[in-house]
């Protein structure tokens, strides 16, 4: 890693904006973010629907019609504000169809009594509590409904809780139930990395040893946040191994890859690369841990954004800057996921096995022309926020700008 590659931050001492620090490393880098950041002020309004809530999905086609929002979501509304949030009054109006997100936040909490995904109450309490919004006691109240008892969770929703717990800890007493969830979500790294949920056993032999993308990002996430919250050299010692191991994993082209096998460290299957990994989701756990005091690889981050301009295995732009849209993922064209199930078995049964007459089978050439909020949620919150402070506003060192390009 070269030293230009390195940050090392303590939480909370004003680092430079993002985008400032991204570009001093690759002004190309930088550029490209800006134009991710005006494709997703262009498309989330076309996102949100009449209820104040977000769609699931728009679809477009290979000529690039685009198809009306399809679905509702959630968790999607949530971390959709969570990115808009950072927007001045104008801009969040400009995305959220109208609203601002202390109007989504009263949508989103009058709506959790009709879910019961402890997802979607952790991200809700994470919104309210970041916006010291008056509705956090009752999405609390919805999540400790939800979170309670012994039962398995998915390693994605208990980061969820973890983030969203330590950012309301300085507003309400959560410390019973941080410390539970901090204490589940350690345990669930099987090795360097996580795995999918915090019982291994509830899932086959073949399968079980093995996390997706999505089960490193949001604990590396979580951990660092509950470090920056309160002193936590643990939390960032775990966040830090599992950082480390993904980025001396990435592609060649900069691709985050997919699965995992948790216990050794090693890639299981590498497809569907997925774009909001490679502009936001991959950055914003690196960044915070980096505002965490943690040790990042900067340029892993702009190897990963440049896959979205020369991805290898797409033959069209992966960015639709018109409409406002990006290309979801891409991937095989294998029936009913073989590759990632032939590759979970096998690895299974001997780490490293590989299987490569898999990928001259079944080369990733499939393009998925969808795109979904809260990949522009995410790419707000990673390069417009930071890691924030105890009370749940940006940490110092933010710089908000005309553009509403808080840092």
């Amino acid at each position: 890693m070269s030293e230009q590659g390195v940050l090392r931050e303590p939480a909370l001492v004003r680092p430079a904006p993002r985008l400032d620090r991204l570009r001093a490393l690759d002004r190309e880098s930088g550029d490209l973010v800006d134009r991710l950041l005006a494709v997703a002020r262009t498309g989330l309004p076309g996102m949100q629907r009449p209820d104040g809530t977000t769609c699931f999905t728009r679809r477009f086609s290979a000529a690039r019609v685009v198809g009306q929002p399809e679905g509702c979501s959630l968790r999607y509304t949530a971390i959709t504000a969570l990115g808009a949030r950072h927007l001045d009054t104008v801009g969040q109006r400009d995305v959220l169809a109208g609203r601002t997100v202390a109007e989504v936040c009263s949508v989103l909490v009058d709506r959790l009594s009709s879910t019961t995904s402890v997802g979607d109450a952790a991200l809700a309490v994470w919104l309210t509590a970041a916006c010291e919004h008056s509705g956090l006691d009752r999405a609390l109240g919805r999540l400790e409904a939800l979170d309670g008892g012994p039962s398995a969770r998915w390693v994605v929703e208990l980061a969820w809780v973890v983030s969203a717990l330590a950012a309301a800890r300085n507003l309400v007493d959560v410390e019973r139930h941080l410390g539970w969830a901090r204490s589940r979500l350690l345990d669930a790294q099987l090795g360097p990395l996580f795995g999918h949920v915090t019982e291994p056993g509830l899932m086959s032999r073949f399968r079980r040893h093995v996390g997706c993308f999505a089960d490193q990002v949001y604990p590396i996430q979580a951990l660092a946040r509950l470090h920056a919250s309160a002193d936590d050299p643990g939390a960032l010692a775990a966040a830090n191994r599992c950082a480390e191991r993904i980025c001396a994993l990435q592609g060649p082209a900069g691709q985050w890859w997919w699965h995992y096998d948790a216990r050794t460290g090693g890639v299981v299957e590498g497809y569907p690369v997925y774009s909001v990994h490679q502009h936001a989701m991959g950055p914003m756990a690196l960044l915070d841990l980096a505002d965490a005091g943690g040790q990042v690889d900067l340029d892993a981050i702009r190897r990963g954004l440049s896959w979205m301009t020369s991805a290898p295995e797409a033959g069209e732009s992966l960015i639709l800057d018109g409409p406002g849209l990006t290309v979801r993922k891409v991937a095989r064209r294998d029936p009913r996921k073989l590759v990632r199930a032939a590759r979970a078995a096998a690895t299974g049964l001997r780490p490293g096995t590989r299987l490569p007459v898999l990928d001259r089978l079944w080369p990733p050439v499939d393009v998925d022309r969808e795109c979904r909020p809260y990949e522009f949620g995410w790419l707000l919150d990673c390069w417009l926020g930071g890691l924030d402070g105890p009370s749940g506003r940006p940490a110092a060192g933010s710089n908000p700008t005309t553009q509403g390009t808080d840092g």
